[in-house]
C-alpha cells in the first residue's frame, strides 16, 4: 500500500494552523483533508482507510472528547492524534486512556508528527485488514443453516459426532454430513482453525 492511498484527516477551527499542517502532511506523502469542527468531519460521507485523525483537543461547540466518543459509538475505530496548545499530564493521561495513539502539544516538532502519524496509521491498517477478516468470517457464519449453527457451537467444544447426536436428539452420521458443510461453508480444514475463525468474531472464547 503507497503512502498516497493513506489519509490523515485534520480536525482543528484555526485556520491557518490547519491549512499548514495539510501542506506539512502532504510533504510527508500522505493525502490530508482538513476540517474545521467536529461536526463537519461526521457528516462527510467518503471517510476512507486506513486513516488516522490529527484532532484538536479544543474545538467550537464539540470538543475532541465528544468526537472520539462518537466515533467509537459509531463502531468506527479511527486512531487519533490529539493536538493541543493548552494541555497538561491529566489531559493527555485521559486521551491515552480513551484510547487516543499520541497527544501532541502545539507546537510540535515536524518529526515528532511524522512519528505519530506512521504509529497511528499502522495500527489502523491493522484494524481495517481485521475488521476485513471479522466481515468474511460473518458472511461465512450467516450462510450456515440453523442445524448446521448448532452442530458448529457442538464443535467447537470439542465433542465428537456420537456426543454431539446424542446432545441434538439425532443420527451420528446426519452430524456427519453437517459437520462437513460447517467445515466446507466455515473455509477451514481442522477443528482449531473453526474455533480462531470464531474467535475472530468474538462467538468462541
Amino acid at each position: 500500500m503507497s503512502a498516497t492511498s493513506l489519509v490523515v484527516y485534520i480536525v482543528d477551527d484555526d485556520r491557518n494552523f490547519r491549512e499548514s499542517l495539510e501542506e506539512l502532511v502532504g510533504l510527508m506523502g500522505y493525502r490530508a483533508i482538513g476540517f474545521d469542527t467536529a461536526e463537519a468531519f461526521l457528516e462527510d460521507p467518503r471517510i476512507q482507510r486506513p486513516a488516522c485523525l490529527l484532532l484538536d483537543m479544543y474545538l467550537p461547540a464539540l470538543d475532541g472528547f465528544w468526537l472520539q466518543d462518537t466515533l467509537k459509538a459509531k463502531g468506527i475505530s479511527l486512531p487519533v492524534i490529539y493536538i493541543t496548545g493548552h494541555g497538561d499530564v491529566p489531559m493527555s493521561v485521559k486521551a491515552l486512556k480513551k484510547g487516543a495513539s499520541d497527544f501532541l502539544l502545539k507546537p510540535f516538532p515536524p518529526e515528532d508528527l511524522r512519528a505519530a502519524i506512521i504509529t497511528a496509521l499502522t495500527q489502523d491498517a491493522a484494524n481495517v485488514a481485521h475488521e476485513a477478516r471479522q466481515h468474511k468470517i460473518m458472511a461465512c457464519v450467516k450462510s450456515l443453516t440453523p442445524r448446521e449453527y448448532e452442530v458448529m457451537c457442538q464443535v467447537i467444544t470439542g465433542k465428537l459426532n456420537k456426543q454431539i447426536a446424542a446432545t441434538l436428539g439425532t443420527a451420528e452420521k446426519t452430524i456427519r454430513k453437517h459437520r462437513g458443510q460447517v467445515m466446507r461453508k466455515m473455509r477451514v480444514a481442522s477443528v482449531a482453525d473453526l474455533v480462531r475463525a470464531l474467535e475472530t468474531v468474538g462467538i468462541a472464547s
